[in-house]
């Protein structure tokens, strides 16, 4: 990996823990409130969440070197 994506890739992966923090805590707020069904908030976090993980996993594959 180039050393220039590796800044990105790591904050990139900070941001998707981020993510998924507030999604379980939308969780969290839901089922305290009694809720039975999944917040649409928590939703939009998680596919927020599987697109910067997947961000950092293609700037963690190595260079095409032909």
């Amino acid at each position: 990996m180039a050393g220039e994506f590796q800044d990105i890739r790591r904050r990139l992966e900070d941001i998707a823990e981020e993510l998924s923090n507030l999604a379980m805590e939308r969780l969290r707020e839901s089922i305290d409130a009694g809720g039975m069904e999944l917040p649409v908030d928590e939703r939009r976090l998680t596919r927020a969440r599987r697109a910067v993980e997947k961000a950092a996993a293609i700037l963690a594959e190595p260079d095409d070197i032909e």
